[in-house]
């Protein structure tokens, strides 16, 4: 028997949902999604996605890594504390056992969509509201939604015992720009990452965009501070300046980098908030149809740690697995809570507690931070538990672990 499969949106985890069903054969799968491959490429970047090594391995065994060579590979992250204007302290270098990568979605997600028919299945692109929503689950087996905003997001109920804040922590600025300068040209692509304490945190890092390698400058401000300048949503180019007269007065060094930099592109910059939330993963839409929600539409990460799309692969690995393991088995409301409760134990709750910890540094985080500097084998377990955040409850989640932890190192 064929199994009708629905997946409503077109982001990281819906897509690699769609193709890995495609892959396995036996399903009958649409897609809906709101713009067209040439729409995707044209508009808007989405995110900073740093893909890390246990995600890349998941889109390589599932044939979805494409830009390989192509990409710049990231083994290295430089990170500096910057405890007032111009003043750098606390510096030390994090080294990945993998390296990560980061595509523009424009490029990925539309080759994605355009694979998707190119391997047996439907794409239909239309924006979805509630009630068209209703029609889509009722004539499938299963419908998948991984629309992380607007109101089907919504459908999806807070579940406020593992939503750690009630309002945005940080504002949100990214540019991808060409020109940018190296530290260390002989030392192949590194990532920066900058802490002005109060104001907010600067992560550079190499990437691939749609007219080949570039930089991006994810800016993340704290509410109300100096860094908190871009409501107004200037276009690229202002964006740009703007940030580079910020680096001159807090992190001279880095804007010295920035000199002849300028917007790939006329949608290579964006802006935004977003409120770190986790949602119940199934809504029920009434007359015993339910939809099941993934990546963005039930676990929202503020993109300090780097989890938004990482998170968003392993959440599809496990739906793509448990799809299949159910076979002809009835895809109820109950199955479907049982396996989002599997991936949050084994996955999802660890890159939730991380990011809270990075967004509100306690004592013995910085703690952590501050034995970096002296300890490589510190600066590595860090970087490293970005790409595996399971072992954030084994060593960083309480001041005893930390202490046990640091003692062990002779930190």
């Amino acid at each position: 028997m064929v199994r009708r499969i629905a997946v409503v949106g077109a982001g990281q985890a819906g897509l690699q949902v769609a193709l890995g069903l495609l892959g396995v054969g036996g399903y009958e799968v649409t897609v809906v999604a709101a713009r067209t491959p040439a729409q995707v490429r044209g508009g808007r970047v989405m995110s900073t996605q740093a893909m890390f090594g246990p995600a890349l391995r998941v889109e390589r065994a599932a044939g979805l890594d494409l830009w390989e060579g192509q990409a710049p590979g990231v083994r290295s992250v430089d990170a500096v504390l910057v405890p007032e204007p111009g003043l750098r302290a606390m510096e030390f270098t994090m080294t990945l056992d993998e390296p990560a990568q980061s595509v523009d979605q424009r490029v990925k997600m539309a080759r994605w969509l355009e694979l998707v028919e190119e391997r047996g299945g439907r794409v239909e692109y239309r924006e979805l509201d509630l009630a068209g929503l209703r029609e889509v689950a009722a004539a499938h087996d299963l419908t998948v939604v991984a629309a992380g905003r607007g109101e089907l997001a919504g459908i999806f109920e807070r579940d406020d015992a593992r939503s750690p804040f009630d309002a945005p922590q940080r504002r949100l600025a990214a540019v991808y720009a060409h020109g940018v300068g190296a530290p260390d040209p002989a030392a192949g692509p590194r990532a920066r990452m900058h802490a002005v304490p109060g104001v907010g945190e600067l992560y550079l890092q190499p990437a691939l965009t749609l007219s080949g390698p570039c930089d991006i400058l994810l800016w993340e401000a704290l509410p109300g501070s100096p860094f908190d300048c871009f409501g107004d949503r200037p276009d690229g180019v202002e964006q740009l300046g703007r940030m580079r007269e910020l680096m001159g007065e807090y992190l001279p060094w880095e804007a010295e980098l920035w000199t002849a930099a300028e917007p790939t592109d006329s949608g290579g910059s964006l802006y935004g908030a977003l409120t770190p939330v986790v949602r119940r993963p199934v809504a029920e839409l009434g007359d015993g149809v339910a939809v099941w929600g993934i990546g963005d539409a039930v676990v929202v990460n503020d993109p300090i740690t780097g989890q938004g799309a990482n998170s968003a692969a392993r959440a599809a690995d496990a739906y793509l697995r448990a799809i299949v393991e159910r076979g002809d088995g009835p895809f109820t409301a109950a199955w479907m809570s049982e396996v989002f409760e599997e991936f949050w134990e084994r996955h999802a709750r660890h890159g939730v507690a991380l990011t809270a910890a990075l967004l509100t540094m306690p004592d013995h985080l910085q703690a952590v931070f501050a034995a970096a500097t002296e300890h490589e084998a510190v600066a590595r377990r860090l970087a490293n538990t970005y790409a595996e955040p399971a072992d954030y409850a084994a060593w960083l989640a309480t001041p005893e672990l930390v202490g046990a932890y640091l003692a062990s190192v002779g930190a």
